[in-house]
C-alpha cells in the first residue's frame, strides 16, 4: 500500500452545441399565438364568491394564517 500514482489531466476540448430549429409554418404560428393568447388571457366576466368550509377557516384561525375577520362590514362586498 503506497501512493497511488497521479492521473493525468485530460483537457478537454471546446464544444460548441448548436440546436437548429426547422421553418415553422406562418398559419401554424399564428394558430398558436391566438391559442395561448385565448388560454392565458382568458379572465371570468362574473367570478362567482367561493366561501372555503366552516372547518378550514376555523383551521386557519387556529394556525394564524387568517388575520381578518370574515364578518368585517369593510369586506362584506368580497363576499356578496
Amino acid at each position: 500500500m503506497g501512493n497511488k500514482p497521479v492521473k493525468d489531466v485530460k483537457e478537454e476540448k471546446e464544444q460548441i452545441s448548436m440546436k437548429i430549429v426547422p421553418p415553422l409554418d406562418r398559419a401554424y404560428v399564428r394558430w398558436l399565438a391566438r391559442d395561448l393568447e385565448r388560454i392565458h388571457g382568458f379572465t371570468p366576466k362574473n367570478p362567482r364568491v367561493i366561501k372555503p368550509p366552516d372547518h378550514y377557516v376555523e383551521y386557519m384561525h387556529w394556525n394564524g394564517w387568517l388575520d381578518l375577520n370574515l364578518d368585517d362590514p369593510d369586506l362584506a362586498h368580497l363576499f356578496k
